[in-house]
């Protein structure tokens, strides 16, 4: 037997070491790792757990069991715990269980989430935007949308429950897991969807129940998957909500209208379970006929009639009136009215019944062109006033309208409309009525008819009275006298002599003769002239008293006429009794009394007459015929005296000296 060494029996401090650091490495203890210990008391809420080495610590009891669970701890049980120092101030062991199972947790759940399995949580607090979740010791969180599929308001069953879930996002180094209850639901569904749509068939007849309405149509759960019935579908009758037909919580026979494979949505009806309405509606409902119906619904665009259950036809707003237009419907008939239509068009294929309602009444656009024809006054109050003419309210309701160009016959439609105000009660004629196009032409102007026609007294070659109403350099405005028609007189026009042309010789206010030389329809001018008027007086002085004196001048055609009236014959001595002018009266005045001396005095008043007033003939010209017979040319008066005197007779140069006076 061998006997120990002296330097076994007494160890150096150096072996003592040696053996120390050998131990503890064989014992791998190894702050911040998970190690194995065993439970060697429990005290009240926390047990004591031996990691090897005579090293304990305390962990809390609660962090051995999950969320809502009771711990089943016992003396003796093995535990694994998390070593974060092996030694603290109290010389025990800090441990902590949660992290120990955080990072087993981990570790598995890295492995799920890369393989994207589900795993098991616990939903055990609420936090700002959703909720915690405990996945076997890693806290996770579950944001609000994506509790379930639906919102939740109550979530208070699915707390402290464990449940499945789907890991969405993990970040080790941050420590955050996010996961989602939703996606799971959504594939459990899906699942089932698949299942219950093989089962299913379009037209079959499946009963259901209401689970939700809307204002579009309700759902109806068909055990396990929801169908959508439309408000159209409900009933072949026109459905304002869905509540008229079903309410929540009611047992309905519907059929499958329609199943979508890819996105699994279903159709449903309950119409379809009755015979359509439409079919041979075009038998019952022939074009023209008329028959009663009841409004079911107005629109901007018309109303709704229901002819019977199912069958509804459209008044549009255009075949309501005859004369209101631009009115709303509401105006016209309302909701649940009962009134007589006329079908106008059946379009069964795409179930459309138009109908009218003014067709019932008679035309009034037809009755007045029937009583009246063109030419026919009416009168009726202005109803609107626009851009391009009045609006004039007429019997029946029709309306008539007066162009700008039919307002005036001198005045521009803009001016003349200015005299007009809504409400006015005017006269007009009827121009055309065209019951087709519902369109009546009136006029104002036509009321006193055109001025420039033949009918209207100017023409070309009349004589008319002007007022002047300027006076410019180059001539004079004036407005003839029987109308408001406004012209210019040339400087030309004022006279034959050309020293006599001149606008100053005349003032606004004053009113001379002229004679109409132009008359253009086409664009409502009227031209005249003084000039051309003293040249007509001329013609018909010669035309009147030079046909007995054969190559006359017109002093000699004035001689012979005072001749006429020296000796009291013929129509110019007539002529001058009944309109006489003064040179003339003072010759004839003094050949009739016999005397020399009382016919020289008449000559010199005639002279002093003609001295005081000068070119009276072209500040204004005689009115009148008989006017220019007396003599309207001084030079007239000298050809006369010189002709008598080369005749060589007493009795030529007394009738000379008669025409000069």
């Amino acid at each position: 037997m061998n006997e120990p060494q002296a330097s076994e029996l007494n160890p150096t401090r150096e072996d003592f070491a040696a053996l120390l650091e050998e131990s503890l490495e064989a014992s791998s203890l190894e702050e911040g790792s998970v190690v194995k210990g065993t439970i060697v008391a429990i005290e009240k809420d926390m047990a004591v757990v031996d990691v090897g080495l005579k090293t304990e610590g305390r962990v809390p009891v609660k962090e051995f069991t999950l969320p809502g669970q009771e711990a089943t701890l016992s003396v003796g049980d093995e535990v694994e715990v998390y070593l974060e120092r092996v030694e603290n101030a109290l010389g025990e062991a800090v441990l902590s269980r949660e992290k120990a199972r955080r990072e087993e947790s981990w570790v598995r759940l890295e492995e799920k989430f890369k393989n994207g399995e589900r795993c098991e949580g616990v939903i055990f607090n609420r936090v700002k935007g959703g909720f915690t979740v405990d996945l076997d010791g890693a806290v996770a969180f579950l944001p609000g949308s994506q509790v379930d599929i639906r919102p939740v308001r109550d979530i208070g069953p699915l707390m402290n429950t464990p449940q499945p879930f789907q890991i969405l996002k993990m970040d080790r180094r941050r420590g955050n897991i996010v996961v989602s209850r939703r996606s799971v639901l959504e594939e459990t569904r899906a699942e089932q969807r698949n299942e219950i749509v093989a089962q299913l068939a379009e037209k079959q007849v499946i009963e259901g129940v209401v689970k939700n309405i809307t204002d579009y149509g309700a759902f109806i759960d068909l055990g396990g998957i929801d169908g959508l019935l439309h408000v159209t579908d409900m009933a072949w009758r026109r459905v304002s909500h869905p509540s008229e037909i079903v309410n929540v919580g009611d047992s309905v026979k519907v059929q499958i209208i329609r199943i979508n494979p890819e996105t699994q949505r279903i159709s449903l009806g309950i119409k379809q379970l009755e015979a359509d309405p439409w079919e041979g509606v075009e038998a019952k409902y022939p074009i023209d006929t008329r028959i009663k119906g009841t409004v079911t619904n107005i629109t901007d665009y018309g109303a709704f009639v229901e002819l019977e259950s199912g069958v509804e036809g459209l008044i549009h707003i255009s075949e309501m009136s005859w004369t209101k237009k631009n009115v709303h419907p509401g105006k016209i008939v309302s909701t649940s009215q009962e009134v007589e239509v006329q079908v106008l068009e059946v379009d069964p294929q795409k179930r459309r019944i138009s109908l009218g309602l003014k067709q019932i009444q008679e035309n009034p656009w037809i009755a007045f062109a029937e009583s009246h024809a063109a030419g026919t006054k009416v009168e009726g109050a202005i109803r609107n006033i626009t851009e391009f003419g009045l609006f004039i309210g007429l019997d029946s309701g029709v309306d008539g309208m007066v162009h700008l160009s039919d307002l005036d016959w001198s005045r521009s439609g803009e001016e003349a409309i200015q005299g007009y105000k809504k409400g006015d009660v005017v006269k007009a004629v009827v121009l055309e009525a065209d019951a087709e196009k519902e369109r009546i032409s009136l006029g104002i102007k036509q009321l006193g008819g055109d001025p420039l026609k033949s009918d209207g007294g100017l023409k070309k070659g009349a004589r008319v009275t002007c007022e002047i109403l300027a006076v410019m350099d180059r001539g004079l405005e004036v407005k003839l006298s029987d109308s408001d028609i406004k012209t210019f007189i040339r400087r030309s026009d004022l006279s034959r002599e050309r020293s006599e042309q001149k606008p100053e010789r005349f003032a606004a206010g004053e009113k001379v003769d002229a004679v109409i030389t132009q008359v253009d329809t086409a664009t409502r001018k009227v031209s005249v002239s003084i000039k051309a008027l003293e040249a007509v007086e001329e013609k018909e002085a010669i035309k009147q008293y030079g046909s007995t004196v054969s190559g006359a001048s017109l002093g000699d055609i004035l001689g012979a006429a005072l001749d006429e009236a020296k000796d009291g014959t013929g129509d110019a001595a007539e002529e001058a009794k009944a309109k006489p002018k003064a040179k003339a009266k003072k010759a004839a005045k003094a050949k009739d009394d016999g005397g020399e001396e009382a016919e020289a005095e008449a000559e010199a008043e005639a002279e002093a007459e003609a001295e005081a007033r000068p070119k009276a003939k072209a500040k204004k010209p005689a009115k009148t015929k008989d006017d220019a017979d007396a003599g309207a040319k001084p030079k007239a008066k000298a050809k006369k005296t010189a002709k008598a005197k080369d005749d060589g007779g007493e009795e030529a140069g007394d009738d000379g000296e008669g025409g000069e006076a």
